[in-house]
C-alpha cells in the first residue's frame, strides 16, 4: 500500500466513524452543531447555558426512564402481552387488540417503550401466522401517539408541559381526555376499514415468559411514589432515591436506560431557548400573536411537522403560556410527517420493513389533517 494512501486511512476510518454516529442519532448531531453554530454567530457564556435547561423536567424523565427499563426488565409486559392475544381469531380482531395494547402502555409508560413492547410482540406473531405486519406496525405508531396523549407520563411533551404549567396530574388528565378519546374513536373506526376478518390461528404461541416478581413488585411501589413526588414537583427527590436504589440492588437497569435520551433533552432546552430569545426569531414569532389558543395550537400542530413535537413544545413555551393549546397542538403534530413524533420513527425502525415510509404517511397524513380540524374544534368548546 502507497505511503499516501497508508496516511489517509486513519482519516478515511474516522470520517465512516462519524458519518455512521450521525446517521444513528441525527436529532443529536443536528443538536450539537446547531449550539456550535449559534455560539460562534451569538455566543453566551458558557456557564449560563445550563440555567436554560429546565432540569425539573429532566430529573422527572430520568426517573421514569429508570422505573419503566424495570418493568421493562421483569418481563411482565411481555408475559401480559402474550397472555391477552391467545383468545384472538381474526386480524381485525388482533389490530384492534395491539391498539389498545399499545395506547393503554403508552400512558403510563410512554409512547417508546410501549412500542419496544407490542412492535416486537407483532414481529413474533408474525412468524406464527402470515400478518399484514406494515399496516399493524403504523396503526401501533399512531395508538401510541394517540393513547400517550392522556397522561403527563405518556411523553416527553406533555412531561415538559405538565412540569412548566404547575398544573395537577388529574387536571392535566381532564383537559387532554377529550382529544385522546376522540382520536381513539379515529383510530378504531380506521382499523375497521383497513383490516380484514381473516382468521387467524395462534395456538402454536406457548412459549414461557417468565416474570421477575420481586423486581416488578418494587417497580410498582416506586412508580406511584415517583409520580407523587414529581406531582409535588420534588422530581429530584424521587430521582436520587430511585436511582440510589437500583444502583445497589439492580445496577444494569440504570446503566440501560437511554441517556442519550437525556442528553438530547438537555441540548434542546439549550438551543431551542437561545434560538427562541435571538431578537429577530423572537419577532418572527411574536408576529403570529400567539396569546389566542387557537393561533398557539396551530403552532404547536405545524411546527412539529418540521423539528418533531418534543421541540416544538419546549420552543413554542418560550412565547405562549397558554399550556393546554400547546398540548392539543403538539399532540396533533405527533402525526403526519413521520419527524413529527420519533416514536414514529422509533417504530418503523423496530419493525425492520423496507418500504415503510409511503405506506406510513398514506395513512398518517391524512389523520394528521382530519385529527388537526378536530382537534380545534374540541379546543374551542370544551
Amino acid at each position: 500500500m502507497p505511503a499516501a494512501e497508508q496516511a489517509l486511512k486513519p482519516h478515511r476510518n474516522l470520517l465512516r466513524t462519524i458519518i455512521h454516529y450521525v446517521a444513528k442519532e441525527p436529532v443529536l448531531t443536528v443538536l450539537v452543531a446547531a449550539l456550535i453554530v449559534l455560539q460562534v454567530f451569538h455566543p453566551s457564556p458558557w456557564t449560563t447555558l445550563p440555567g436554560l435547561v429546565d432540569w425539573q423536567t429532566v430529573m422527572t424523565l430520568a426517573g421514569l426512564l429508570i422505573l419503566t427499563k424495570a418493568v421493562e426488565y421483569s418481563g411482565f409486559l411481555m408475559w401480559l402481552a402474550h397472555r391477552v392475544v391467545h383468545r384472538i381469531r381474526s386480524q381485525r380482531a388482533l389490530a384492534y387488540l395491539l391498539i389498545a395494547l399499545a395506547a393503554a402502555l403508552s400512558t403510563l409508560l410512554t409512547n417508546d417503550v410501549a412500542l419496544f413492547v407490542v412492535v416486537p410482540l407483532a414481529l413474533s406473531l408474525n412468524e406464527l401466522t402470515p400478518l399484514p405486519l406494515k399496516r399493524l406496525v403504523i396503526f401501533i405508531a399512531i395508538a401510541v401517539n394517540a393513547g400517550s396523549i392522556l397522561t403527563p407520563l405518556g411523553n416527553p411533551q406533555n412531561l415538559f408541559l405538565w412540569q412548566t404549567s404547575g398544573v395537577s396530574f388529574g387536571g392535566f388528565v381532564l383537559a387532554l381526555a377529550p382529544l385522546c378519546v376522540v382520536l381513539m374513536a379515529m383510530l378504531y373506526a380506521l382499523a375497521t376499514f383497513s383490516f380484514e376478518r381473516t382468521e387467524l390461528d395462534l395456538s402454536k404461541d406457548t412459549e414461557p415468559h417468565p416474570v421477575d416478581r420481586p423486581l416488578l413488585g418494587v417497580a410498582i411501589v416506586l412508580f406511584a411514589a415517583f409520580v407523587l413526588l414529581a406531582d409535588a414537583h420534588r422530581a429530584g427527590i424521587g430521582l436520587i432515591g430511585v436511582g440510589l436504589g437500583f444502583i445497589f440492588w439492580r445496577p444494569k437497569i440504570v446503566l440501560k436506560i437511554d441517556w442519550l435520551l437525556l442528553l438530547i433533552f438537555v441540548f434542546m432546552f439549550i438551543v431551542l431557548r437561545s434560538v427562541a430569545a435571538l431578537p429577530w426569531v423572537h419577532h418572527a414569532v411574536g408576529q403570529l400573536h400567539l396569546a389566542t389558543p387557537l393561533r398557539a395550537y396551530a403552532a404547536g400542530a405545524v411546527l412539529s411537522q418540521f423539528i418533531s413535537n418534543v421541540p416544538a413544545a419546549i420552543m413554542l413555551a418560550e412565547f405562549s403560556k397558554d399550556w393546554r393549546a400547546l398540548a392539543f397542538g403538539v399532540s396533533v403534530g405527533g402525526f403526519g410527517f413521520a419527524i413529527g413524533s420519533l416514536a414514529n420513527l422509533i417504530a418503523m425502525r423496530l419493525s425492520g420493513q423496507r418500504g415503510m415510509w409511503t405506506q406510513f404517511h398514506l395513512f398518517s397524513i391524512p389523520f394528521w389533517v382530519v385529527s388537526g380540524a378536530i382537534g380545534g374544534w374540541l379546543l374551542l368548546h370544551f
